[in-house]
């Protein structure tokens, strides 16, 4: 009876969450651009349905367990042997500059006076798979008042940003006369959402798209080390208040289990796109979540700082690429 009582509660904030998640989709589909900032700005249209009313249960459920699980679901993207063929070379860089890219991050912020945590979080954006990494290192970040309005504006800034770089980034390719190999390394590299990766590269040629996709699936799997690390880090801080808090998440777990699975064919290949769709569904209906927590004149009050920091980070990490790819260091052919 609790539990039927439960899911009725819950109903009208997750429909509601559905119902924007589908509308930008459709708004993508139809007219182009980032359905995740669609959905994320649509939400915030209806954020009358987070202030006492019966949506708040479901729009908080899809804000936090929807989200773990659309980020569980990404693991099905992703096989270890699609990393052979970068070469250890690239595959060492690409961590290397991913972690470089965090502790950056966390220096900028610190330096222009916000929380590290901050810096942290748009900095594994930046260098992980933007919006995704952003959702799921907010997931096991400690809960305070700024960590949702720093979240959104993580999301918007990385989606921004990263359309712009799906612009940008293959000029600069050319301006550079980089190969399709090294233009493939760059993009994958350095633009933070998959979908951008994917028409940047395959805009250039078939094989630097292949080779993009794959150095981005790399940064992606990191998204588990990184949240762990965190993860980690805030149990230590919190033993005191919950000594019984379990250290791994359970969404990182289920995101290790489908990696596993899909390297080694444990998973039926008609299975993944739907497991794909699936992912990318639960993360929309996140986002358009969070959307609705989230007042928009709560964002008059960030100032100019954060957008710079994480316009910093973007091309901090495009620099570091393009001096190692300039000076052959990933010895690309």
């Amino acid at each position: 009876m609790e539990a039927l009582l439960a899911r009725r509660t819950l109903l009208p904030g997750v429909l509601a969450c559905l119902t924007v998640a589908m509308a930008a989709s459709f708004l993508s589909d139809h007219y182009g651009g980032p359905t995740m900032l669609f959905a994320l700005l649509l939400g915030m249209a209806f954020n009358f349905l987070h202030k006492d009313s019966p949506c708040r249960p479901g729009i908080d459920f899809c804000s936090r367990t929807v989200l773990r699980f659309g980020v569980a679901l990404l693991g099905a993207r992703i096989t270890f042997d699609a990393f052979v063929d970068l070469g250890w070379h690239t595959v060492a860089f690409v961590v290397s500059a991913l972690v470089v890219t965090i502790f950056f991050g966390w220096c900028l912020a610190r330096w222009n006076k916000e929380k590290g945590a901050f810096g942290i979080l748009t900095g594994g954006a930046v260098a992980i798979c933007g919006a995704s990494a952003a959702l799921a290192i907010s997931a096991v970040m400690p809960r305070d008042n700024r960590l949702e309005q720093d979240t959104l504006f993580t999301v918007i800034g990385v989606t921004t940003l990263s359309t712009v770089a799906m612009i940008l980034y293959p000029m600069i390719s050319s301006f550079f006369a980089f190969s399709d190999v090294e233009a493939g390394v760059f993009l994958g590299g350095t633009i933070h959402d998959v979908a951008q990766v994917v028409g940047a590269g395959y805009g250039i040629s078939e094989q630097a798209g292949d080779i993009a996709t794959v150095t981005k699936l790399l940064r992606v799997t990191m998204l588990v080390p990184v949240v762990l690390v965190i993860s980690l880090i805030v149990s230590r801080k919190a033993e005191s208040k919950n000594p019984a808090m379990l250290p791994l998440p359970l969404f990182l777990v289920g995101f290790i289990i489908l990696v596993i699975s899909n390297s080694f064919n444990l998973l039926p290949e008609q299975s993944l796109p739907v497991l794909d769709d699936l992912s990318r569904a639960c993360l929309v209906m996140a986002i358009a979540g969070l959307g609705m927590k989230t007042a928009l004149g709560e964002f008059k009050n960030l100032g100019l700082r954060p957008i710079m920091i994480i316009g910093l980070e973007t091309l901090f990490l495009a620099t570091l690429f393009l001096i190692a790819l300039s000076l052959n260091l990933l010895n690309l052919v």
